[in-house]
């Protein structure tokens, strides 16, 4: 029989900070322009029911590959030859549904083993970048094209770090790169420990499986909700409020400058790869050039808190240092190459 007597403490009230957002800017539209609330409402709620399917089969699919234990395919990706490793890993990392820090524990032990760096380096750039739910949410808001621009981007940026990493392992940049004390995760995502041995696919038949599936499930579905919703909103607000004239004056025209601001803008001012694409979505409408906006969401994908975290937690400072230098290099090279044929 369980315990049921928990210790007694004081109750820890937590405020989820993309509801809050979100009824933050609900409020300030309803007391400063109400005219403008129900429009604002009916937008958000209408771009979320037009993402809907995608949404649905995204979460499905995530769950089903969680419940399989498909993450240990991974382990796979850090075996052979080096220059074989870099190629798996940046491949898993842009295709896998599991981002960076979810994985901590095993790259951690690949690490700790012996993994080059430069495998390692390869799953980290791509993995925060695309995953089968962002592919169809990028799909659905902004295009195929664009879709399938962005995970060749992912790919590219891995393999161009991995092998930057490889050719540079003995320079003092990438020499002993490990902290000596790993860090968690900050809570960033699930600390679920993963299933090993082969993929289980016909999970249903075990009920720790079930379980998984079930719990991952719902656990994506209110995290896709409350970041689309406020995405959704935060869109209606910049159409209606950013006058178009000022986004096409600093993100668009021609050259190499409205990439590169994108790149920067990108970095810091990123929420999550799937609250970006609506926000994407909106500036593009505004006069966002397409080169801009495959910097932006390159730069800020790899820089995002959760993907900088898994990195920070492992790796010294210089080596997170060149994580960040080849996001910058690889979106702005991304943004030039889709400029070119978009």
């Amino acid at each position: 029989m369980a315990e049921t007597t928990v210790p007694s403490q004081s109750p820890k009230w937590r405020i989820d900070k993309a509801w809050a957002a979100l009824i933050v800017i609900l409020a300030l539209v309803a007391v400063l322009d109400w005219a403008q609330f129900w429009p604002t409402i009916t937008f958000a709620v209408g771009a979320l029911w037009h993402t809907a399917p995608f949404i649905t089969f995204a979460v499905l699919a995530v769950a089903y590959m969680k419940a399989s234990g498909a993450e240990t395919l991974l382990a796979k990706a850090f075996e052979g030859r080096q220059a074989k490793m870099i190629v798996l890993a940046a491949l898993l990392g842009g295709l896998s549904p599991f981002c960076s820090c979810e994985v901590i524990p095993f790259i951690a032990a690949m690490l700790a083993l012996g993994a080059p760096l430069g495998a390692v380096m390869a799953f980290w750039l791509a993995s925060p970048l695309m995953d089968p739910a962002m592919f169809l949410i990028t799909s659905g808001t902004l295009g195929w094209d664009f879709a399938v621009a962005k995970t060749v981007s992912a790919v590219s940026i891995g393999l161009l770090g991995g092998f930057a990493t490889m050719l540079m392992a003995n320079s003092p940049v990438f020499a002993n790169p490990l902290r000596e004390a790993k860090q968690g995760c900050g809570g960033c995502c699930s600390s679920s420990k993963p299933f090993e041995g082969k993929p289980v696919w016909k999970f249903w038949s075990e009920a720790p499986r079930r379980d998984t599936f079930r719990k991952t499930a719902l656990d994506n579905a209110h995290f896709l909700l409350k970041w689309l919703a406020l995405a959704y909103v935060i869109e209606a607000v910049m159409l209606q409020y950013i006058p178009a004239e000022m986004v096409a004056r600093v993100l668009g025209g021609e050259g190499l400058w409205p990439i590169i601001l994108g790149a920067l803008v990108g970095a810091p001012a990123y929420l999550n790869g799937y609250a970006a694409v609506p926000l994407v979505d909106a500036l593009l409408a505004q006069g966002m050039t397409q080169g801009a906006a495959m910097s932006f969401v390159i730069a800020g994908g790899v820089s995002c808190i959760p993907a900088a975290i898994a990195v920070w937690a492992l790796v010294k400072p210089r080596v997170f240092a060149a994580y960040i230098g080849y996001a910058m290099v690889g979106a702005v090279l991304a943004g030039m190459a889709w400029q070119a044929v978009a």
